[in-house]
């Protein structure tokens, strides 16, 4: 790969079209995404900045459910609330498409056809997750269960949100049904699965040793413990009715499998980009001189850096990715982001509560974004930032510089007399930052990149505090031109150097100097400020001041947390009313006994040995249970829970000392105790431990 390359392929992860987006995205995915897009295009680099709507996700079915809608209702009203939040918060994509548009329809089946054709799937049948009440096969976000890793009882069946691992439906311990809440049977169907494990030796060499050292350690660590763990064949099909169905013969009813079909909207998308601008897309999907980057969430990884490079290697004539630069997790007020509970900061509502302070949010984002760790958003700390960096420091140093060039020269950049040392050496460092901003870009570390600019404008406020121009205007007007020359020029480099970080303040800081800032020919560039000893000359009229951020007052910020209590009560309250719900359907206390009538009862483990259904009854099976002291038959009322057959063998527990009685001629030995789950379905009261033998009592 040429370590300078002048070709780009950015990708940002498809969002799901089954909400807005929030915070959580833009500051793990959009934001870092956006900034190394637009300083590569300030490198005069040709960069195909890409994304798009993932509209084929479970979530997406599971939304239009949950709304009574249908699934495209639910993918048009969300992807125009996406792409608008987008376009309005200044995400510059070059093109932004979505996976149910048909050109991405027509390049994933084209894939999926070439693999087929060339042998690289294998056909297997196997035993998966059925709903028997909702009559169809679970796609994994139709399972909920135990993780088997941590242990969160919320994991999903392909993913454990709390710890990350990814998983199948059919590790998750105790799995259920999202859409009928009933325990899933296993039921046999055919599908196309793509052998991983083929793949391991390419894998291995290319993550674990040729990108040991310049990808994230988060990175690099999922991606080994999953080499480490072995590599099986997953399944590109699935058993579905929304989706892109499975282009060959015999799979009527299967679509292809959306972590198969996402990633190849990166491909569509661009297709779509390169046929609208006239370009050749082969080019930044199959040159070897072009580099690619994935911007992704750290839940992604896997997908992007083991699955997805798979794909591509099993097709063989595409590039690989140089670098998927994955960011952790942004909470919010200590709290875990959450769509479900609608604990999050949605994009397209700040836009509406803080208009024409985008820069604020992405400054934020930044100064805080998660590259290693968690991190936490909080209204404070996004209000402090905001009027203690970007009002007090960079917009205060502008505010100045332009104020006092209107008012001593009429907005003309003077002519600079005698240079002194310390506007050398002002000069000087500013003419280093456009490489060291560059170096920590290039690198992905964003929060670093953002700091130095920082230090742009504080250079700049130390010289003017220094230097005092308001007192030399009164006993040296030569030296005072020559101030405000060198405070303009740290201006104007300003308005390019913050162009990938704050393009709303680049764009309106342009337009106050009266310059073009761009990578198009002939105006100031990126490079300029190291190289060019005068970025505006003088005589260069500049425009009138204006403020180049508002403060966030306390009023704003209580709103947005008054919102969140408002949040956390209405969740605490629907929680509250689950419960009671849940309580006032439990049976309530029967009267109180005495001790002496409870040891009168004799309690025994027993094993079902036999059991069949009583001819002309619905209700009832008869059992032989062996009860340790004796093998008797007891009536059971169980039939309709459950089948004879699948409960021989079971451990139960006895109520043996019960007066025999007689149910359809059949004399019944005694009772086998049974309770009812949440859901009302009848569950054996089994014995807890291992080993316990038939008839050991329970005291």
């Amino acid at each position: 790969m040429d370590q300078n390359p002048n070709r780009y392929t950015i990708t940002a992860a498809l969002p799901y079209t089954n909400g807005p987006v929030h915070i959580g995205h833009l500051a793990g995915v959009y934001v870092p995404a956006d900034i190394y897009a637009r300083f590569q295009r300030l490198q005069n680099k040709d960069v195909a900045f890409i994304c798009g709507s993932d509209e084929h996700g479970v979530p997406i079915t599971i939304k239009a459910k949950k709304e009574g809608i249908t699934p495209q209702q639910v993918v048009d009203k969300y992807h125009a609330i996406i792409k608008k939040s987008f376009e309005d918060f200044g995400i510059s994509f070059d093109n932004y498409s979505r996976t149910s548009a048909e050109i991405h329809h027509k390049t994933a089946s084209e894939f999926f056809k070439k693999l087929y054709e060339e042998g690289k799937f294998t056909e297997e049948v196997t035993e998966q997750l059925y709903d028997e009440e909702a009559n169809q096969f679970l796609a994994d976000r139709y399972i909920t269960g135990t993780c088997p890793k941590c242990g969160n009882e919320e994991a999903y069946g392909d993913q454990c949100e709390k710890c990350g691992t990814s998983l199948n439906a059919t590790d998750l311990i105790n799995p259920k049904s999202a859409i009928s809440g009933n325990v899933p049977i296993l039921k046999e169907t055919k599908h196309w699965f793509l052998p991983l494990n083929d793949y391991e030796d390419f894998l291995k060499q290319w993550i674990l040793v040729d990108h040991k050292k310049d990808w994230k350690t988060n990175v690099y660590g999922q991606c080994k413990s999953w080499i480490d763990d072995g590599l099986r064949p997953r399944a590109v099909t699935r058993d579905l009715d929304w989706g892109i169905p499975v282009p060959i013969e015999g799979a009527d009813g299967k679509v292809l499998y959306v972590w198969f079909d996402a990633p190849i909207g990166y491909i569509s998308s661009t297709k779509e980009w390169a046929e609208r601008e006239g370009k050749n897309w082969k080019d930044y999907w199959k040159n070897e001189e072009t580099k690619m980057l994935h911007f992704i969430g750290k839940d992604n990884i896997v997908f992007h850096c083991i699955i997805f490079p798979a794909m591509l290697k099993a097709e063989g004539s595409y590039i690989l990715p140089e670098n998927v630069p994955a960011n952790e997790f942004l909470n919010l007020e200590g709290n875990k982001i959450s769509t479900s509970k609608n604990w999050a900061v949605w994009l397209h509502e700040y836009l509406e509560d803080f208009p024409n302070q985008q820069d604020a949010l992405r400054y934020t984002l930044t100064a805080n974004a998660p590259e290693t760790k968690d991190n936490d958003f909080t209204w404070a700390d996004f209000q402090a930032r905001n009027n203690n960096e970007l009002v007090a420091i960079f917009g205060n140093f502008i505010n100045r510089v332009m104020v006092l060039t209107d008012k001593y020269y009429d907005g003309i950049v003077p002519e600079p007399a005698t240079f002194s040392e310390i506007d050398q050496q002002t000069l000087t460092e500013l003419k280093a930052y456009p490489s060291v901003i560059a170096s920590s870009l290039e690198r992905c570390r964003f929060r670093e990149a953002q700091g130095e600019l920082m230090n742009v404008a504080r250079l700049g406020n130390k010289y003017l505090a220094d230097e005092e121009p308001w007192k030399t205007i009164k006993t040296d007007e030569e030296r005072t031109k020559t101030v405000m020359f060198v405070a303009l020029q740290i201006a104007s480099a300003l308005a390019i150097l913050s162009e990938p970080f704050l393009p709303f303040t680049s764009d309106k800081l342009k337009n106050m100097l009266n310059v073009t800032l761009s990578a198009v020919e002939g105006s100031i560039q990126w490079n300029d400020v190291s190289t060019k000893s005068e970025l505006l000359k003088p005589g260069h009229k500049i425009n009138k001041a204006e403020l180049l951020f508002s403060k966030i007052e306390d009023e704003q910020v209580q709103t947005q947390l008054d919102k969140l209590q408002k949040t956390k009560m209405d969740n605490t309250k629907e929680k509250e009313e689950t419960v009671s719900v849940e309580v006032a359907e439990l049976m309530p206390q029967k009267e109180t006994i005495q001790y002496d009538d409870f040891v009168k009862l004799d309690m025994r483990v027993g094993t079902i040995i036999e059991a069949e259904k009583m001819p002309k009854a619905d209700k009832l099976l008869v059992l032989k249970v062996d009860t340790g002291i004796d093998v008797r038959t007891i009536v059971s009322g169980i039939a309709e829970s459950f089948k004879a057959e699948e409960i021989i063998g079971k451990k139960v527990t006895v109520l043996v000392n019960l007066a025999p009685r007689a149910l359809r001629g059949v004399e019944s030995q005694g009772m086998i105790l049974m309770t009812e789950d949440a859901d009302g379905k009848l569950v054996f009261v089994n014995p807890s431990e291992e080993g316990v033998q038939n008839g050991a009592t329970i005291n």
